[in-house]
């Protein structure tokens, strides 16, 4: 049976300690849970055991409504980095990050949990500049150019201006905003290539292998970690259906449907359609040749299916938002179509930052490492 909630009156960060700590010992089976709900009331929050903050991290994957791929949430692997506050040292704990979770291309779901004040302007670890040109025109990916026009402020010089120049990070602690260049071997990158079409592999298409999510908060037992951040590993959709097709990025299809001969000069031919599926195939095919796991839009949500029964069985009630959960592409072809979901959000949890260059950041001194 769950917990009683803890009385309303009490301060939002004390009934959220309560709350917690209540679920992790009926989670785990552990006891003293009365000598924690003592602290909590004799200091008003709780200081997080590294076990706690971990199981901490890996419900609000669990409670996380937009995310189809919660069924592993319990094979998380999280880093408690909480002493660590320095820029450089958040760096070097990034990049140890980037090569572990990218594990030789078996992937492996990792979260990084640093101290207060640490903060990383990135929304991803791996991003793509955006190069707004003097005609109105982008060079690279259009959804990165405020990013990229924030890093240049801090002092980045920029990059080759390619359609693919890897961002430096602008890690924030103490204080102070530092730059620094991600070196080669901590960005692993995918050439997009197709099975049967030799020409979409010439079109230059590439994306990055490891999806490290850093602009959301995570909110545990009424506390705020500003810089956790996280990866699973890509559903073949988020790049082939979104980063590279969508006409705001990098607006792919037109080419690929030209490297397949296809006859663009109507709609009605679905050239379109016919283009996206192809350039999932390629993504899919060039990801396997590579040996880095990716999901597929039929796996994810049939694993979704599974986890519903399995949080069933266990008395909890899914939630999510529909509008994510469904794939951009062939969406009533999955299990999850015909499905409702109650789009209501739990603690532990995740909530999206405002981008640092829309704030007004008083005290805080940027230079260029």
């Amino acid at each position: 049976m769950p917990a009683p909630r803890p009385h309303p009156a009490l301060p939002k960060r004390t009934r959220e300690a309560l709350e917690f700590l209540a679920l992790y010992h009926a989670e785990t089976g552990l006891s003293g849970l009365k000598a924690r709900q003592v602290e909590v009331y004799r200091t008003g929050g709780v200081t997080l055991s590294a076990a706690e903050l971990t199981h901490g991290a890996r419900v609000a994957w669990r409670n996380s409504t937009r995310c189809v791929g919660r069924l592993p949430w319990m094979t998380l692997d999280v880093r408690d980095l909480r002493h660590v506050t320095a820029p450089e040292e958040v760096f070097t704990h990034l990049l140890a990050h980037l090569r572990e979770g990218f594990n030789g291309g078996r992937i492996l779901p990792t979260m990084s949990v640093f101290g207060p004040g640490v903060r990383v302007h990135n929304d991803q670890l791996v991003r793509y500049a955006g190069y707004r040109q003097p005609d109105g025109s982008v060079v690279g990916d259009p959804q990165n150019v405020a990013l990229t026009d924030h890093l240049r402020r801090l002092g980045w010089a920029g990059g080759p201006g390619t359609a693919f120049d890897v961002l430096p990070l602008a890690i924030e602690g103490q204080q102070r905003v530092t730059l620094f260049d991600l070196p080669a071997d901590a960005v692993q990158e995918v050439k997009v290539t197709h099975p049967t079409c030799a020409e979409i592999g010439r079109l230059g298409l590439r994306w990055h292998a490891l999806p490290v999510i850093s602009n959301m908060t995570l909110e545990v037992a009424g506390q705020s970690f500003p810089c956790a951040p996280f990866n699973g590993w890509y559903l073949q959709t988020e790049i082939a259906a979104r980063n590279l097709a969508d006409q705001d990025r990098y607006d792919a299809l037109p080419t690929v449907a030209a490297a397949l001969g296809l006859e663009t000069g109507s709609r009605r031919s679905l050239w379109q359609d016919r283009a996206l599926l192809e350039l999932n195939v390629a993504v899919l095919h060039s990801f396997d040749r590579a040996g880095v796991r990716i999901a597929d839009h039929h796996g994810v949500t049939t694993q979704f299916i599974h986890f519903e029964e399995q949080e069933r069985r266990a008395g909890r009630e899914v939630r999510g938002r529909w509008s994510w959960l469904i794939p951009p592409m062939s969406p009533a072809t999955t299990p999850v179509w015909h499905r409702a979901y109650e789009d209501t959000e739990e603690r532990p949890n995740f909530t999206v930052q405002t981008p640092a260059w829309r704030e007004a950041r008083p005290g805080v001194c940027p230079f260029h490492s």
